[in-house]
């Protein structure tokens, strides 16, 4: 029995890797997502707030030792109006002497009363430094750690899970309705060989190559063009990708089971994975949606995939946050597989 689980194995691997449609969608259809995404998003967050200067007052000063305004200086005050005016600009602080006036574009409410409030503070500040008195209310900042990702810290997990369920729902269904239409599953069955080895076998092909894909996703993401930052607890992200692996290899099966042929078994994979994607968060954070898609998505396998591998991998959840994930797509796979096996077909009817 373990030579036959040894050589099916070997067998599906051989035609795994001469199949290149099978291999671009599994490797390099997904990593196009993640390396367009990673180049289009890795700046989100870090710009800082232009606003144009006119004038030597130290509130230009004071803002620019700030950090956090991108400070553009004008030799004339119409010059820097005339962009405020054209929207390249959404403010412009005139300094001279002790006066100081903010003037601003409100064609934009939320870059106006951003540039507002900063200007405000800087000068409430300096006002009352130069009173002398010491201020009334006591106000300090410190920095927590919030639950916000940069974009390749959510778009890594998501579309690594998306294309470990393409490589696992393909590869079942299409592998089960070519052996069928070819016979050979006909041919397995006459032999010693039994269901539980041609499953097995196919299953560790799977897995390994979603092993392989996980490895050159993340290590992609790590790139310092990218800079995806592990989290201590990455590690327990491994049984979350393993249940992940089982579910959509389950749905693979039962597709494989009600496909006729191999177009069929595409279209339909298709229509399973392609919707969940897109509505369990693979391509944006799933807590931007509406409340109403966020409660629709809990009923995928691929949301919870997501969540479980981000919930490790990035953020650095403890193991007690295991249990909905690994439990959910636990008990996916068991029901799908129960019903896969129900409408098996060893040959076309």
């Amino acid at each position: 029995m373990k030579g036959a689980f040894k050589s099916l194995s070997i067998a599906m691997a051989k035609g795994y890797v001469r199949d290149k449609t099978t291999l671009f969608f599994a490797f390099v259809f997904p990593l196009m997502f993640l390396v367009i995404f990673g180049l289009l998003f890795r700046d989100v967050g870090s710009e800082k707030i232009k606003l144009g200067a006119f004038g030597d007052g130290q509130v230009i000063t004071v803002l620019e030792q700030t950090g956090i305004v991108d400070v553009q200086h004008f030799d004339t005050l119409d010059a820097g109006v005339a962009k405020v005016r054209d929207g390249d600009l959404p403010g412009l602080v005139e300094a001279t002497g002790d006066k100081v006036v903010l003037r601003f574009a409100a064609s934009d409410q939320s870059q106006a009363g951003t540039v507002q409030g900063l200007v405000s503070g800087v000068t409430q500040q300096l006002n009352v430094q130069a009173s002398g008195q010491p201020p009334k209310y006591d106000f300090s900042a410190q920095q927590v750690e919030d639950t916000s990702l940069k974009p390749i810290q959510y778009l890594t997990p998501g579309i690594l899970s998306w294309g470990i369920a393409i490589t696992a729902v393909f590869g079942a269904a299409l592998i089960m309705v070519s052996w069928r239409r070819k016979q050979v599953l006909r041919r397995l069955r006459l032999s010693p060989v039994g269901a539980g080895t041609v499953l097995g076998s196919r299953l560790a092909v799977t897995i390994s190559v979603a092993v392989l894909q996980a490895v050159i996703f993340i290590a992609v993401a790590m790139l310092p063009v990218f800079g995806l930052t592990l989290s201590g607890t990455w590690w327990l992200a491994i049984p979350v990708f393993l249940m992940g692996v089982l579910a959509f290899f389950s749905i693979g099966m039962l597709v494989g089971a009600f496909a006729k042929t191999e177009e069929a078994a595409t279209g339909m994979a298709n229509i399973v994975v392609m919707p969940m994607a897109f509505l369990s968060g693979t391509f944006f954070p799933i807590d931007l949606a509406p409340k109403w898609l966020q409660a629709v998505s809990k009923v995928f396998p691929l949301r919870h995939m997501n969540d479980g591998i981000t919930d490790f991998l990035v953020r650095g959840k403890g193991a007690e946050a295991l249990l909905l994930p690994c439990g959910v797509l636990l008990g996916f796979t068991v029901v799908i597989s129960v019903i896969a096996a129900k409408v098996f077909r060893w040959e076309d009817s």
